[in-house]
């Protein structure tokens, strides 16, 4: 919940009034981007918080463990920890070596020793995998309906299945604009492309920002489109699917909370 200066608890009681039964943080990297998520949670009664996600290559796990415990144990039922690997460029700009990820992964989870509700970034069989034997389920993120459906395949029916879809409610070139802008970073991150070719996306869909078919399916635009794949995720077997609304640049669009509360209103 990127809030670009809203007041995080107001903004928090905004999304839990309009009927959304949870909110997660994007780049939860350091002990500061804790603060916003306790103040959601202190302004809020029923709204659930998580981090989408918090990078292995940034905490201590002890660290970690022991901050998401305390939040944990201060409102019960109300905080997952969502864990992720984060990306190959991302990781070499901050001098460290992106070797052995999914080892990292496994290394991370076992010096952890939290007891806060905890989910994984995943995208590949073995991470899924890893999220249904070590977590309560999996966090997918930049993905069509068509991973979701793999996603259960491979996890089984009782793992929590929690995919991110981002949304450009404005219609037509200017919803597909917002689509494009936001996909552009996005697209050129080698964990989400080798998904998608996984997917049976090629490199002519990846390339120049993304192709028409690809864009339609991973980052919708307008009304109708937004809303069918939301459904499309949820029949594919997600529990919960976390829609990101965008605007002006590719940015979250706060004011299109009220929107998207009518348009989904029919799925919750």
């Amino acid at each position: 919940m990127p809030t670009l200066g809203l007041d995080p608890g107001e903004f928090g009681k905004q999304i839990e009034d309009a009927g959304f039964r949870s909110v997660w943080f994007s780049s939860v990297n350091n002990v500061s981007a804790l603060e916003p998520i306790e103040a959601v949670l202190s302004a809020t009664s029923r709204l659930i918080v998580g981090t989408g996600i918090a990078s292995i290559w940034t905490w201590d796990p002890a660290e970690l463990g022991a901050r998401a415990d305390g939040i944990a144990l201060s409102y019960p039922g109300r905080f997952i920890l969502g864990l992720g690997n984060s990306h190959a460029p991302i990781v070499e700009s901050m001098g460290q070596s992106y070797t052995r990820p999914y080892s990292k992964m496994v290394q991370f989870l076992d010096a952890l020793q939290e007891t806060a509700p905890l989910v994984l970034a995943a995208l590949g069989p073995k991470m899924l995998k890893l999220s249904g034997d070590r977590a309560l389920g999996a966090h997918p993120y930049f993905i069509p309906p068509e991973h979701t459906k793999f996603a259960r395949e491979v996890l089984g029916p009782q793992p929590l299945l929690i995919p991110e879809i981002a949304v450009a409610l404005a219609p037509g070139d200017q919803g597909e604009a917002h689509a494009r802008a936001y996909a552009k970073f996005y697209l050129q991150l080698p964990n989400y492309t080798s998904n998608l070719k996984r997917l049976g996306f090629t490199d002519e869909d990846i390339a120049d920002g993304g192709s028409a078919r690809l864009i339609t399916a991973v980052t919708p635009h307008g009304p109708e489109d937004s809303v069918t794949r939301i459904r499309q995720h949820l029949e594919a077997g997600a529990d919960h699917v976390v829609v990101q609304i965008l605007g002006e640049k590719g940015r979250f669009a706060a004011g299109d909370l009220g929107a998207l509360a009518g348009l989904v209103a029919g799925l919750r």
